[in-house]
């Protein structure tokens, strides 16, 4: 049981017994650090139910619980904010009890209902970019608390694999590639097939310019550019099932699969299922056709479906044209529902989709709630915001996108820069140095996207983020590198670790501090899950790695002579280190065991 738990029901025995009152709720906060205490109890909400002072109720309710509750030493009241003081007791009880935890704050018992998360989604005519890596980052992190809070989840995408963007790459390779393929160009098979797509729109700029030179207006000349034509003449190829369109489309898009499977190997990543719009833009149709019989959507004079959904605040959405052929909205409908029937114990939904597609989503959630699905209340668009750098805005079709594998190959670079600036790494085989820079390039990238908020836009700065000082990746694998040295002394010098500390050990304040810390690691966990925010666990990391420099700069750990003290400190920096290594593996970085 909690110490909360315990001091909510006490409180709530205290009004009843002192004022005659009955509490539903008692609001509970950490203490603020300018004040003495552990716990405070937030006096205001009571008066609805108590009428008095504030801070009086406060001192009754406080003589109160010093009585009534084992745990609590002392107390002070500041307004109407009522500080408990815990005995040093509760803290080495607690420690005791999680210090040989495996898999601490994580539930292992996997609910029953799960959750499908979906990221990345990316199209088949261009390579991942800095966009796609937040994207990523978001969506595998995100799913890893899921899965940590005690919830089943299934990892997938949903990769755009036709239409006519694809056919613009294919139409460019045919005319300009002269059978360039990944194995005679030694290229990733999805950087090939982008050059394509960026050679496509040259040749189309050309073309409407030479239009347009011969009289024709630039809007009409936009729309009968040669090349264009050949595209939109391909997509129809495709669509009629034509042999040897579909031929050269499975052809470059397995190009493209085999160079996105070593970007998301190298970013680490991974799906446990892979939907492929070629199987399911057609999905939906039918589910239209039933939801017109049922009344969820109305049909216009000009043959095309709607749903009215004015009176959620919304507008008239369309679901199907007036020639029967289905949109976006259509398909995510029939996707929604083929997941649920591929994994019937399904119960929610997340897709992480960037912040324009925020009313889409919304539209989305409503017609499947229309459509009477009750997994439908549990859906959740992880909305956010794009990422920039210095430079500026990106543009696939220019060729003028951070593409992400180059991204990912400078940040590696990048920190071996700064690790041969520091020079500690004279031990190092060639192959650990390697692994080393990656380890911390990538735990750079992905730390300073992933402790943002994810609905908030981020300018990413490179050499900012491999900075070993501050709320960074690198400092925070720093930090852990030092515990494994501390602790590999320990082992070293025959530290006896305790089995069990007696509950009379009295505690340093910074030893105190830091086990608070560590106390809110399961409930950061939980907070991270509801709010599907990896930044909530991001800065707790970051906040315990303070806690734990300070403490490690004001208290000895291997030079203490009383063997008790020593043993509690080397076993309080094993369990902050299990925690950090913890908090980073579910936002997909690696900590190295030496820096």
């Amino acid at each position: 049981m909690s110490i909360q738990t315990v001091l909510e029901a006490k409180v709530k025995e205290a009004i009843l017994s002192i004022f005659g009152a009955e509490l539903t709720s008692v609001e509970f906060q950490p203490t603020r650090k300018d004040f003495e205490g552990d716990v405070t109890v937030v006096v205001f909400p009571m008066l609805r139910v108590v009428k008095g002072n504030p801070v009086q109720i406060g001192e009754q309710l406080g003589a109160f619980l010093k009585d009534a509750v084992d745990e609590v030493s002392d107390f002070n009241v500041v307004k109407g904010f009522l500080n408990l003081v815990l005995r040093d007791a509760f803290y080495v009880g607690f420690f005791n009890g999680i210090k040989e935890a495996s898999n601490y704050g994580f539930v292992e018992e996997r609910t029953a209902d799960a959750v499908m998360v979906e990221y990345s989604s990316p199209n088949t005519n261009k390579p991942l970019h800095l966009g796609h890596i937040r994207n990523n980052l978001l969506g595998y992190s995100v799913a890893e608390i899921l899965k940590a809070s005690g919830k089943k989840v299934y990892k997938t995408q949903i990769i755009n694999d036709r239409g006519i963007h694809i056919c613009k790459s294919m139409v460019a390779w045919q005319r300009f590639g002269n059978d360039k393929t990944p194995e005679n160009t030694g290229l990733k098979g999805d950087k090939l097939v982008g050059n394509y797509y960026v050679a496509f729109d040259k040749a189309y700029k050309v073309e409407i310019a030479k239009l347009v030179a011969d009289g024709v207006d630039e809007k009409i000349a936009a729309k009968e550019a040669p090349i264009l034509k050949e595209a939109q003449e391909m997509l129809i190829k495709w669509e009629a099932g034509d042999a040897e369109v579909t031929s050269l489309w499975k052809r470059m898009n397995a190009w493209v699969y085999e160079g996105f499977a070593i970007t998301y190997k190298n970013m680490g990543v991974n799906f446990d299922k892979l939907y492929y719009e070629s199987d399911t833009y057609l999905l939906g149709k039918d589910v239209v056709a039933d939801g017109l019989r049922k009344g969820v959507f109305f049909k216009k004079e000009d043959g095309s479906v709607w749903i009215d959904l004015t009176d959620e605040g919304l507008d008239e959405k369309i679901v199907l044209r007036s020639d029967g052929t289905a949109v976006y909205m259509t398909q995510d409908i029939g996707t929604a529902i083929q997941r649920v029937n591929d994994y019937p114990d399904i119960k929610g939904m997340v897709y992480t989709v960037g912040n324009e597609q925020d009313y889409h989503f919304k539209v989305l959630f409503l017609i499947l709630k229309k459509l009477g699905f009750s997994w439908a209340e549990h859906l959740h668009h992880l909305s956010y915001g794009m990422v920039d750098l210095p430079s500026g805005k990106m543009k696939s079709r220019e060729g003028t996108v951070v593409d992400a594998d180059d991204l990912m190959n400078d940040m590696t670079t990048t920190a071996r820069e700064l690790s041969e600036e520091l020079g500690k790494l004279e031990e190092y085989s060639h192959e650990e140095k390697q692994e080393l820079y990656k380890m911390v390039g990538m735990g750079a990238l992905k730390y300073y996207i992933l402790k943002v908020d994810p609905k908030k836009r981020i300018l990413f700065n490179p050499e900012e983020s491999v900075d070993f000082q501050g709320n960074t990746g690198p400092f925070i694998q720093y930090t852990y590198a030092r515990i494994q040295s501390i602790l590999r002394k320990a082992n070293n010098a025959g530290v006896v670790l305790s089995r069990t500390i007696e509950t009379s050990f009295k505690l340093h304040e910074k030893e105190k501090e830091l086990i608070k810390q560590l106390q809110l690691f399961p409930e950061t966990i939980q907070l991270a899950a509801t709010n599907f925010s990896p930044a909530l666990l991001a800065n707790y990391v970051y906040d315990l790695v303070k806690e734990f420099n300070s403490f490690y700069q004001q208290v000895s750990i291997l030079g203490e002579t009383d063997e008790q003290k020593k043993a509690l400190r080397v076993q309080l920096s094993q369990k902050v280190s299990e925690v950090i290594e913890s908090g980073f593996k579910l936002l997909g970085i690696n900590v190295p065991e030496r820096m």
